[in-house]
């Protein structure tokens, strides 16, 4: 893993860890520890309480450098122009729940498709290739919305055990 890359795993830990140390109720569970970002992907209720409070600007920006998307490609997938990004940037103020969800979920089909791939290039080539499983369709055209994106993850799953179409 790139210097940069291990830097930006880092801060996103501590943003996490941040996050929900600064949280009024921290719910049924007991956050006395610090939590990484892989703790917390696989966590799905810590994931709805982000999602309801909406991610803050910086642990979006955070996320958006480990993901093989453009400023254009968020635009798109949270319907959303870039003029929009922009003001949350200069802002940074938190993402309405409905844009967190869509945030989180193409956070973790990046995961997913890390850990089939284990390289952003390969990961980014395969989402902008048509799959013939996928109905021809590019999985990157799919992940606008939650049934397309349910698909390339089922999809990602079938190629990481073996099972090709």
């Amino acid at each position: 893993m790139p210097n940069t890359e291990i830097k930006i795993k880092q801060k996103l830990d501590k943003e996490i860890s941040s996050f929900f140390e600064n949280q009024p109720n921290a719910g049924s569970r007991n956050l006395k520890r610090k939590l990484t970002y892989s703790e917390f992907l696989s966590d799905r209720m810590l994931i709805i309480r982000l999602i309801r409070s909406g991610i803050p600007y910086p642990l979006f920006s955070l996320i958006k450098h480990i993901t093989p998307f453009t400023e254009n490609d968020w635009a798109s997938l949270l319907e959303i122009s870039t003029k929009s990004l922009n003001r949350y940037k200069r802002s940074s103020k938190s993402f309405k729940p409905i844009h967190s969800e869509k945030i989180l979920e193409m956070a973790e089909v990046t995961d997913l498709g890390m850990e089939v791939f284990g390289d952003m290039q390969k990961f980014k080539l395969w989402l902008n290739t048509p799959v013939f499983s996928l109905g021809n369709n590019k999985p990157f055209e799919l992940l606008k919305d939650s049934y397309g994106k349910e698909m390339v993850i089922a999809e990602l799953i079938r190629i990481n055990h073996g099972i090709l179409a």
